[in-house]
């Protein structure tokens, strides 16, 4: 395996920026952060991929209303390529649809693993941005997805068990996988400091307990708008553009774009690939032991 991983990184150069968005509890509104975000990147030319990691549950192509006919469970099983599963979302943002009640990352067999790698790197769908969605909660899944990300987007709102969880999630990144740099996303807050208060609370924490480095990247406001594009299976940056919290979401497009481009002499999605299979082998063998 280590041999096909060699000659994968040679394959593309197109730099792709992986940005994982988790939250470690339930019910924040990260998917809608992450499908909203994926529009708004689309609305300014880039070239944007969201990869619904969520592969028990997954629940992106619902929130749109697309109807999905492969996903990626085909594509391992090798019944079609990555390209023949992506489906195009609002904006033009291209997803890759995951499935309920498939067997997770961790549960890949080793053909399985190679399967992956060799799905992302002949790829031929242009990226600029891949923006995974995980699951919610710690499992090793969503740790090994936020990991091999470059950057990692955490979705908190103002609740005990929001911010519970996120810290919980944040020192595990921390301690087991050396991730130190978080952006966080002060979501459905009533203003501005309320969203910052909210990230003051978390970095009380932190501080004191974690060696970490938290940054805010967004507050975005609480809008009725958001379940009125919900209930409609729309995005709220396309069903009410000028609402408030489309104007933050647009907001936060526009920092994302300026955070930096990985530098390795390949492209990235087969690194990205590659790191989140280690992770889970890492896991694997801890397991066993």
């Amino acid at each position: 395996m280590s041999d096909q991983a060699s000659g994968l990184r040679m394959m593309k150069s197109n730099k792709v920026k992986v940005i994982t968005v988790t939250g470690g509890k339930g019910g924040v509104g990260k998917t809608n952060v992450t499908l909203n975000l994926a529009a708004s990147l689309a609305a300014q030319g880039k070239r944007v991929l969201v990869l619904d990691a969520d592969l028990g549950l997954a629940n992106v192509d619902v929130l749109l209303g697309l109807r999905v006919e492969k996903n990626l469970s085909h594509v391992l099983s090798g019944e079609c390529t990555l390209d023949e599963v992506i489906i195009e979302g609002p904006q033009g943002f291209m997803i890759v649809p995951a499935t309920s009640g498939t067997k997770s990352m961790v549960e890949l067999s080793p053909a399985e693993h190679i399967g992956l790698i060799r799905a992302f790197s002949d790829m031929k769908t242009q990226v600029d941005v891949l923006l995974v969605d995980t699951a919610a909660g710690i499992s090793d899944m969503v740790l090994s997805f936020a990991k091999a990300a470059q950057d990692i987007v955490v979705v908190v709102c103002d609740e005990p068990t929001s911010i519970t969880d996120a810290y919980a999630l944040i020192k595990l990144l921390s301690a087991q996988y050396g991730v130190f740099h978080f952006k966080i996303v002060a979501n459905m807050v009533r203003s501005l400091r309320e969203g910052q208060e909210l990230f003051s609370k978390l970095t009380r924490v932190t501080d004191r307990f974690l060696d970490t480095a938290l940054e805010l990247v967004a507050c975005i406001p609480y809008d009725n708008n958001v379940r009125q594009a919900v209930r409609k299976q729309r995005l709220v940056v396309e069903a009410f553009p000028k609402s408030p919290s489309s104007l933050a979401f647009r907001a936060l497009s526009s920092k994302a774009v300026t955070w930096p481009v990985p530098n390795q002499p390949g492209g990235h999605l087969e690194f990205f690939i590659e790191k989140l299979l280690d992770n889970n082998d890492a896991v694997k063998e801890n397991v066993s032991d």
